[in-house]
């Protein structure tokens, strides 16, 4: 959102000159009662045996919690507004990287501390593993089921996500004692998935919801994001789910594409040579996704899924050859 704000020569404060902007952003979100959390990217480790990673991290944490702190939001909503985490990677030593990170977040400030979380992963970390840390230093568990269904602790019976259930009082408990409003995370592999590896891909339109408690905030990751949220939502007949039934669906019609085979990069006298036998390059128009007569459909509200002019949001715009008239002989 503010590019380079966390970069260690070129960063920036977001006040005096985005603090109207964000005070802004917060006074719709807390009208419309939206709960507004970020997630720091990969890079952000706190369990990195690098000093230079731990300093990046730091910036990056200070400046996702002054964006947080500047939109400004009443008591519990600024409360709610967490940065969720990532323990990241084990550099060869699970127990040494937990000792790193107790250290480094010791050493962060109160502000960081009062908004930090973190979340299970599908790479390294379990609930299991996390669980213990989270009680120990008194940080918000975010429970990931996607996450756990790949990685979990191989000695406990499994039978789905059922293994887990008997921790959702340990895990409530470390978000009541912030009196933050729980949070969990959902979505759900492809059906052709098999590996871990293809496992981690998420659907574009989960079909189910996980055992959970209706006093907390269940985030749906998805491809299709509002889509899949609101197919939910009418699929379970979700409070609020009567209120878009004449919206009009929309279908993909880019998802099941074969994967394009990686080619070797083109060195420039190649890409020169193609063009002088080819011809040159030229773009079509974009043609519409949706039939001019469809646009504003949608019920009363004039309500679709997708904006009207952006269809091809979801299609990149198509290139043709057009080949250069042979000169004469």
């Amino acid at each position: 959102m503010f590019p380079f704000a966390s970069h260690g020569v070129y960063g920036y404060k977001l006040a005096p000159f985005a603090a109207g902007a964000l005070e802004e952003v917060g006074r719709v979100a807390a009208e419309l009662e939206q709960r507004l959390t970020v997630h720091p990217g990969q890079y952000t480790q706190l369990g990195s045996p690098r000093q230079g990673v731990i300093e990046n991290s730091v910036r990056d944490l200070e400046y996702h919690d002054e964006m947080l702190s500047l939109l400004k939001l009443p008591e519990q909503q600024d409360r709610d507004a967490v940065m969720v985490l990532h323990l990241g990677g084990t550099f060869g030593d699970k127990a040494a990287t937990i000792e790193r990170f107790k250290t480094n977040y010791a050493a962060l400030s109160e502000s960081i501390k009062k908004r930090l979380v973190l979340e299970n992963d599908d790479v390294s970390w379990s609930v299991h593993d996390l669980l213990p840390i989270c009680e120990e230093l008194n940080i918000p568990l975010v429970l990931d089921f996607h996450h756990h269904n790949i990685i979990f602790d191989a000695s406990q019976v499994r039978e789905g996500t059922q293994d887990i259930m008997a921790l959702y009082p340990r895990i409530k408990a470390t978000w009541d004692r912030k009196k933050i409003r729980q949070k969990m995370h959902y979505s759900e592999p492809l059906p052709e998935a098999v590996t871990a590896r293809q496992r981690r891909r998420h659907n574009p339109r989960p079909s189910g919801l996980p055992p959970c408690p209706d006093d907390m905030d269940l985030m749906i990751e998805a491809k299709d994001k509002e889509q899949a949220v609101l197919g939910l939502m009418r699929t379970f007949k979700l409070p609020g789910w009567d209120r878009f039934a004449d919206i009009i669906p929309f279908e993909r019609t880019d998802d099941k594409r074969p994967v394009p085979k990686k080619v070797g990069k083109k060195t420039k006298k190649q890409v020169v040579e193609d063009i002088e036998e080819v011809g040159d390059i030229v773009s079509l128009e974009a043609v519409d996704e949706v039939a001019e007569d469809e646009i504003g459909m949608g019920g009363v509200e004039n309500r679709v899924y997708w904006p009207p002019t952006m269809e091809e949001w979801l299609r990149p715009k198509k290139r043709d050859v057009k080949k250069r008239d042979e000169p004469p002989r």
